[in-house]
Order: C-alpha cells, then structure tokens, then sequence
C-alpha cells in the first residue's frame, strides 16, 4: 500500500495567507511583498544547500522577510512581528484537511516531508487541524540539507521503511516533484496556479489542480 506524502508549503498550506491577513495594512505593495517574501525564503534554502551550510528555515523565513521589506519601503516595517505571527499559523487550503481525511478513511497512510522546523509545521497542523490526519510529520531539520537533496525524501523511506515506488508524492511546487521524482517516488503535481510545465525529462505521474482530486485518483488508481 502506498504512503502519500505532502509537501506543507504552498501545497497544504497557503504561503502567502499571512500577507492577506494584513492587506489593508500593508497597502498596495501586498502582492509583491508577499512574492518576494516567498521567492528569497526558497532562494536562501538553495543557495545554501548548494554552498554546504544550513540555517534552520524559521531564521531564512524571517530573513527573506527582512529583505522583502526592504525591497518595499511602503511598506511600515513594524508589520514585521505581526506577518511573522501569522506565518506560524497560515490558512490551510480549503481543499487539504478534506483530502488528507478521505485518504486516511480509504486506509492509506499520510505524512508530511518539509524543509520547515518542526516547530513551525507543529503550530501549523495543529492551527489548521490536520494533525488527526496525518501518520508522520518530517522535516529537514532531521538531516540539515534542503529539498531537492536525496537525503531529504530518503527520510520517508527510512521512516516508513518503504521503497521509493512506494510512495505518492503531492506537491505544488514543481521543482519539488522533480526532486521526488528524480528520487525515485510517485509524484503529483498540484499545478494550482495552472503554470506551465517544466523538468520534462523528470514528469509528474499526474497534475491535478487541486487536492480535492486525489481521493478519487488514489481509490480509482493503485497509484
């Protein structure tokens, strides 16, 4: 039986609900402070990876913070604590908690696999109620390296003492399913914001538009 696995950010929580909590505050620069704010988190976990260094993703979260602020001088940079705030408790997407409880109905396993802390992914699947739903909460944390190193899906492996193809991987964000994939899992892309495709030679098994989708995919399909 499989697991399905899901990546947290973007996928089951959506990274730019702490923004729209303070939209009005923030004014018109909201959309584009908020896409920075993601755009520099991702780059610093990359760029880092790459050099060999590993700074724990709650400090690269507020850093990229900083450095979208700064990039925003419309912005009061006194929101800062409370944007932080509401990033450790983004909105879940409507779709995810009645996802991840069908597939647990339908007996499958479920887990999470993150490059956030586990204090960060606590206070979220717990804000957002997902914590009945879910066998297993991973982190990067646990082998100081971010997606899309090997060592970082490994984790599911070894946790779940499972193969590769054993495993459905669930992820928004494509370069995150090209990792998956190149580690040998079961990917599907939740291609939310209908983007265009990319890493051809590393391809989803499925693209969806949105969790809602995949019970039905998963009791229709062995996967």
């Amino acid at each position: 039986m499989p697991v399905f696995v899901f990546d947290a950010y973007g996928t089951l929580f959506d990274v730019h609900a702490a923004i729209a909590r303070h939209r009005d505050a923030v004014g018109p620069d909201a959309d584009r402070l908020s896409e920075l704010w993601r755009t520099k988190q991702l780059e610093y976990t990359w760029t880092l990876t790459l050099a060999g260094r590993f700074v724990d993703f709650w400090t690269l979260t507020e850093r990229a913070l900083d450095h979208a602020l700064a990039r925003c001088p419309s912005v009061d940079p006194t929101l800062r604590s409370a944007l932080l705030d509401a990033y450790r408790v983004l909105d879940a997407y409507p779709d995810a908690v009645a996802a991840l409880a069908a597939l647990k109905e339908g007996g499958k396993r479920t887990a999470i696999l993150s490059n956030g802390t586990f204090r960060m992914l606590a206070s979220a699947v717990e804000g957002a109620g997902l914590g009945p739903h879910l066998d297993a909460v991973l982190s990067v944390e646990s082998v100081g390296v971010y997606k899309p190193r090997p060592e970082v899906y490994r984790l599911v492996v070894d946790t779940f003492a499972v193969t590769p193809t054993e495993v459905v991987f669930v992820s928004s964000n494509r370069w995150d399913v090209m990792g998956a994939a190149a580690f040998g899992f079961r990917p599907v892309w939740i291609n939310r914001a209908d983007q265009p495709e990319e890493y051809h030679d590393l391809a989803p098994r499925y693209r969806l538009s949105s969790l809602a989708d995949l019970p039905r995919l998963a009791a229709g399909d062995p996967m």
